[in-house]
């Protein structure tokens, strides 16, 4: 069984981008055609030439994004990148390991980990391994930077949940699209708004259990214990923190005719990122993009695709680039350690 559902995930998500960027292209090929002009151009020309048109329109909506959205967006990455580094500081705090452990170190640590994660997908292996090498370098166990991998990956999922239901009570609208992309995701406004009290239900209850002070759940030799109200408090502050920080780059890359306030594009990149996360696509490359356009009918489809282009760019690109150099330096580092302390033979 287990041999099986190795290859069932990455199935689902070839599948996922298949049919995402299926529909990504044809979308992007409708808004294209709208000038007639360009219509004839695409129904007589090759592939490959209204890839080049296409491409064309796309570049045209980045070359018009003035200079101070770029700056802006520059400013909400690295509040986004701040608060993925006190995902992990919390978790420390968590765990009782802060002390002797910097705030640059720790920050070194969640920049690669997000920065290989992001691109590269399978967190658990590419994000996790970082993080195991970096904290048993400061003294931490094995299980000690599982439960940090897991409160971290828990804080992320707690930011999305309550920013989520926060737009659905307000913002239920936002669902409407979706039914275009399938019948499946055909949700009225009413029961959205019951799934977003349901997400807030799902925080007031963690924030509860925190406040009677849960009894520690043991799994073997391995003792959870439940987060207190410290914790919890940042947790509040951290996730949404860095949720907005991350669709503020699409928000100040998106043109100011037709742009739908940030709550909604709040809301679409929540649906968007979470989709490509769960299709365990690198990046959600095409999952994300063809869920953003669908949530977001009202913004032409080409600044649509060059806002998000920024954010792969501002979010994932640059940050890759960056953490490559402090991966090999930190070995380096780790190595001529080893070799210090190794006994003679």
């Amino acid at each position: 069984m287990k041999r099986y559902l190795d290859y069932l995930w990455p199935l689902i998500g070839l599948v996922a981008v298949i049919w995402s960027v299926d529909l990504l292209w044809e979308k992007l090929k409708a808004e294209a055609g709208t000038d007639s002009a360009i219509q004839t151009l695409l129904e007589q020309g090759s592939l490959w030439d209204n890839i080049r048109i296409v491409a064309m329109r796309i570049g045209h909506k980045i070359a018009v994004i003035p200079p101070e959205a770029f700056l802006h967006a520059g400013l909400a990455t690295l509040v986004a990148y701040a608060a993925l580094a006190w995902y992990d500081r919390i978790a420390l705090l968590h765990l009782g390991k802060e002390k002797g452990i910097s705030w640059f170190y720790i920050s070194l640590c969640s920049f690669v980990t997000y920065a290989l994660s992001h691109n590269i997908g399978a967190s658990v292996f590419s994000g996790g391994m970082v993080r195991y090498r970096a904290y048993t370098a400061k003294g931490l166990s094995a299980a000690e930077v599982a439960v940090l991998v897991a409160l971290c990956s828990f804080t992320f999922a707690f930011g999305t949940l309550l920013l989520m239901g926060l737009v659905l009570l307000y913002e239920p609208e936002i669902l409407r699209p979706l039914g275009r992309m399938s019948s499946w995701f055909k949700i009225g406004d009413g029961t959205a708004r019951l799934m977003g009290v349901g997400m807030l239900a799902f925080v007031a209850l963690y924030t509860i259990g925190s406040w009677l002070k849960f009894r520690p759940l043991k799994i073997g030799k391995l003792e959870v214990i439940y987060p207190r109200l410290p914790i919890v408090a940042r947790q509040y502050l951290a996730a949404p923190l860095e949720l907005a920080g991350a669709a503020g780059i699409i928000y100040f890359a998106l043109p100011e005719q037709g742009n739908p306030g940030f709550l909604i594009v709040l809301g679409a990149f929540l649906l968007s990122f979470s989709a490509g996360l769960l299709s365990q696509v690198p990046g959600g490359v095409g999952v994300m993009e063809a869920v953003f356009l669908a949530v977001m009918p009202g913004v032409s489809a080409p600044a649509v695709f060059a806002a998000l282009l920024i954010w792969r760019l501002f979010y994932l690109i640059l940050p890759l680039v960056i953490s490559l150099p402090v991966v090999l330096a930190f070995e380096r580092a780790q190595l001529k350690r080893s070799t210090r302390i190794a006994p003679p033979p």
